[in-house]
Order: C-alpha cells, then sequence, then structure tokens
C-alpha cells in the first residue's frame, strides 16, 4: 500500500479552519498519486490547527473516494505527574522522524503571556516542527494567520 504522508504543524490559537482543510486538499490534489492512501500527520492538540486536520481527515474518511488514516501525536507533558516543557519539541521531532512527503505549517503569532523574545514571532512549536521538516528534506508550505 502506497502512503502520501502529509505532517501538519500548527498554533493552537489558529481559527482559520478553511485554510487548513484548503491547504490539505490542494496538497493530496496537486501531489499525492491517486492511489495513495492519504495520512494526515499531526500532533493531536484538542485545539487550532490540529483540530482542523483531524476533522479534515474524518471528513474525507467518509467521502470514499480514497483511503484517508489520521495520525495523532500528542506530546507526553506530565510523564510521571511533572511538568515537561520539552514534550512539544520531542513530539515535533518524532513526527517528522516518522517521515512526510509535505509539511503544512500554520504559523499564527505566539501568545505565550511569559514569552520574552521581541513580538510579533511565530508560535515556537509550530516554528520548530516547521524548521525540522526543512532540515530533513520534507517541502514544508508555510501559512501565516
Amino acid at each position: 500500500m502506497t502512503q502520501y504522508r502529509i505532517l501538519v504543524t500548527g498554533s493552537r490559537d489558529w481559527d482559520d479552519r478553511r485554510t487548513v482543510w484548503q491547504a490539505i486538499a490542494s496538497t493530496v490534489m496537486a501531489s499525492a498519486p491517486s492511489t495513495a492512501t492519504i495520512v494526515v500527520v499531526h500532533g493531536d492538540c484538542p485545539d487550532g490547527a490540529d483540530a482542523h486536520a483531524a476533522a479534515w481527515a474524518a471528513a474525507a474518511q467518509g467521502d470514499n473516494r480514497r483511503p484517508v488514516i489520521e495520525e495523532g501525536h500528542p506530546a507526553d507533558w506530565r510523564p510521571g505527574g511533572v511538568f515537561d516543557r520539552a514534550a512539544g519539541f520531542r513530539r515535533n521531532a518524532e513526527m517528522v522522524n516518522a517521515g512526510a512527503d509535505a509539511c503544512l505549517a500554520f504559523l499564527a503569532p505566539c501568545s505565550k503571556p511569559s514569552c520574552t523574545e521581541l513580538k510579533p514571532h511565530p508560535s515556537h512549536g509550530t516554528a520548530h516542527c516547521a524548521e525540522l521538516a526543512e532540515q530533513a528534506g520534507i517541502p514544508t508550505r508555510r501559512y501565516t494567520a
């Protein structure tokens, strides 16, 4: 079975569902072989771009045009009950290391109240994942809010 893997990374504040859906659909139409199973890989956040990607996969599974698999990679934020600030970055590396044919990055501005970097700048986790994907040679398309 041939797979075409689309890695979706994005801010939990990304509220533009339409852009995520259109980006995934246009990537499938333009680049995925017609016989390939589409695998939508995301960070499994219940909000933002990850949630929109999961919803796209669920809707596409129901249209019966081609097989679609949703592959969520939740971060383990509290291993052993202790908050782990690096969990999201490790999860990003895991998703990239699993391989992808394309990466779609939905970058909203950083909204962390504790962030001391000069604003505006993109959300840290999304920027990190997109950079890892590019370093791994995965074609990456960035969308900004």
